[in-house]
């Protein structure tokens, strides 16, 4: 588990959150920046892509606005009040890191301080916009395509393992988009005749145990969907899937670089950089009513030869032909 850094003790100490970014000048705006994860991996992925959009816009932290940032550290019950305390800091501006828990916590706490989420799912069936092109309330943002990339995991792995009919899910049940990926993850397994088996992993400690219950099942591979708890830890999740011998494939270009086998989804540069630019526009003015959902639509084939080898699989050819990068 990533280590805790910078944090000072609130409310009795019943929860902890890192220290304030830069000091605020008078008159300069504050962003909030609320993440269902980690700071390191924040840093590390997530926060400078961010902040590549918001410096197009116009924006530079600590020149012409401050930040603010409050970490749940996959804790999602703590989510709802680190965003009052955004609030009570008078943010301009609240920006959701790492998909619906945060999007949904801020929207609770608050209807009039402007809202950007990222989001995997659809934002309107996700109860977080009226519509797509007319948000109508305080909230837009950019939403990836869950539905369609689901299906296409499931397509690539079909393709992959042709044998393969038994599909073990790993799911996280603190996570409310859980529900919608799972329905898009049976209806996808079912139009190609496959059988979906879950197992579900609401911590690290979990997910030892979920992979040693899809390997006992003897499931043939296994989707690894976007979710804050996976996507920080590829390095944990490959191992787990070199261990028992199963091909997996996941949502983000890092696990197959990380020596998973392949990674099939949205570019989190095609996701995070759009809400920076969407942030900006706010901060200029802009409501986020008349601003309409991005919809990112760059969606990356990632796949590792050699961890294809360890398993005696073959890539097709049709399939090395779609890759977007092929690691030797």
């Amino acid at each position: 588990m990533m280590k805790r850094r910078e944090f000072i003790t609130l409310l009795g100490g019943a929860m902890a959150w890192p220290i304030a970014g830069r000091a605020q000048q008078p008159g300069m705006p504050v962003i909030g920046f609320l993440s269902n994860g980690f700071r390191q991996s924040d840093e590390a992925f997530r926060l400078p892509l961010l902040w590549q959009g918001l410096k197009e816009a116009g924006y530079v932290d600590g020149r012409n606005v401050a930040s603010q940032y409050r970490w749940a550290e996959r804790q999602n019950d703590r989510l709802e009040p680190l965003a009052t305390d955004l609030v009570r800091q008078s943010v301009a501006l609240i920006v959701a890191i790492g998909g619906l828990p945060p999007a949904l916590a801020a929207k609770r706490v608050t209807t009039t301080i402007p809202i950007v989420f990222i989001t995997t799912g659809d934002p309107v069936r996700q109860g977080l916009v009226a519509s797509l092109n007319q948000p109508r309330g305080n909230l837009t943002g950019v939403s990836g395509m869950a539905g369609v990339v689901v299906a296409k995991q499931l397509e690539v792995l079909h393709e992959t393992v042709p044998s393969g009919a038994l599909v073990g899910l790993l799911a996280n049940p603190t996570n409310p988009n859980v529900e919608f990926y799972t329905r898009d993850a049976q209806e996808a397994a079912g139009a190609l005749g496959l059988t979906l088996l879950v197992a579900r992993a609401a911590t690290e400690r979990d997910l030892e145990s979920a992979f040693a219950t899809l390997a006992e099942q003897r499931v043939d591979v296994i989707l690894v969907p976007s979710d804050s708890l996976f996507n920080d830890v590829p390095d944990q999740l490959v191992a787990l899937a070199a261990r028992h011998a199963i091909p997996a494939v996941y949502s983000l270009r890092e696990f197959p670089r990380a020596g998973g086998l392949m990674s099939y989804g949205n570019s989190l540069a095609d996701a995070y950089q759009p809400a920076g630019v969407q942030a900006g526009r706010i901060l200029k003015g802009e409501r986020p009513a008349d601003l309409p959902v991005i919809q990112a639509t760059k969606i990356e084939l990632i796949i590792n030869l050699k961890t294809a080898k360890a398993l005696g699989l073959a890539f097709p050819i049709t399939l090395l032909g779609r890759a977007d990068e092929v690691i030797e």
